[in-house]
C-alpha cells in the first residue's frame, strides 16, 4: 500500500461523516466507457458529436437517430459493480458514509448494496411515458424496436435521464448541497470535474479532508487535501 492511499485508508477509519461525489471513471472498470478520456464516447465517430445527440432539442427532433446512439452506446444492462460500489456500500452499512452523489447513470451503486443515492442526472433504469407518465424498465426500452412507444396510450416513452439543456432535478441538488456542506470527509472520485452545474456542488464542502481520487489530474487538485492517483475500483479494494 503506498503513501497516498494509507493517507486515505486512515482518513476513512476515523471519520463516520464521508460523503462520496463520483463520475463515469467509478464504473470505467465495470467496463461502461466515459465521456472523455482517449477511448471515450466523445472521441468516437458518429453522424453527430455525442453531446448533440445526447441534448433535449435532438431527442425532440430526431428522435429515432436519439434512440438509435441511445440503445447502442449508452445502454450496458450486463454490468456488474466494481470493487469501488462494493466498497461504498460497505462504508455505508458500517454507518462510515452518509450518502453517495453520482452522475452516473447506470444504478450499479444501488445493485452493489448502497441506499442512499443521489443521481444527479437520472437514471436508465427508469423510464416513462410522455403523456400518461406509465413507468417502464430497462428491459422494455431495450427490446422495443425503433423509439419505444407506451403500451397503453401509444405515446412515446422518454429515459429519466437529464439531457444536454435541461435542469438538474431541484430536490437532488438541495440533498445533495445539504450532505457535502454538513461532510467532514468529501472523498471525489473517477471524475474531471468539468460538467457543470454537478461540479459545482464541491464548493459547498467546508471540511477539511478533501479527497481527489483519479487517474488524470483535475482542475480542482490545488484545493484537495490528499490527491490519490489510479484507478478508483483499485485503490479502494485495499482500504
Amino acid at each position: 500500500m503506498d503513501e497516498a492511499v494509507a493517507k486515505l485508508k486512515k482518513i476513512v477509519d476515523e471519520s463516520d461523516n464521508i460523503v462520496f461525489f463520483g463520475g463515469a471513471g467509478v464504473s470505467t472498470e465495470s467496463n461502461i466507457p466515459d465521456f472523455r478520456s482517449v477511448d471515450g464516447l466523445y472521441n468516437q465517430k458518429y453522424k453527430y458529436p455525442p453531446e448533440r445527440i445526447i441534448s433535449h432539442s435532438f431527442y425532440m427532433d430526431r428522435t429515432d437517430e436519439f434512440y438509435e446512439f441511445y440503445k447502442d452506446r449508452m445502454l450496458f444492462p450486463d454490468a456488474e459493480p466494481n470493487a469501488a460500489h462494493y466498497k461504498l456500500a460497505q462504508w455505508e452499512k458500517e454507518g462510515k458514509l452518509r450518502g453517495v452523489i453520482t452522475q452516473n447513470i447506470d444504478g450499479l451503486h444501488q445493485k452493489a448494496g448502497s441506499e442512499k443515492v443521489f443521481e444527479l442526472h437520472g437514471s436508465v433504469l427508469r423510464n416513462y411515458c410522455t403523456h400518461c407518465g406509465k413507468f417502464f424498465d430497462l428491459d422494455y426500452i431495450i427490446k422495443s424496436d425503433g423509439i419505444p412507444k407506451c403500451d397503453e396510450c401509444g405515446n412515446i416513452i422518454k429515459p429519466d435521464v437529464v439531457l444536454y439543456e435541461e435542469g438538474l432535478d431541484n430536490e437532488v441538488i438541495g440533498a445533495a448541497v445539504s450532505l457535502i456542506s454538513k461532510a467532514d470527509v468529501l472523498i471525489i472520485g473517477g471524475t474531471s470535474l468539468v460538467v457543470y452545474p454537478a461540479a459545482g456542488l464541491i464548493d459547498y464542502y467546508r471540511g477539511n479532508k478533501l479527497v481527489l481520487v483519479n487517474k488524470d489530474e483535475t482542475a480542482r487538485d490545488s484545493r484537495a487535501d490528499l490527491i490519490v492517483h489510479g484507478k478508483i475500483g483499485e485503490i479502494f479494494s485495499q482500504i
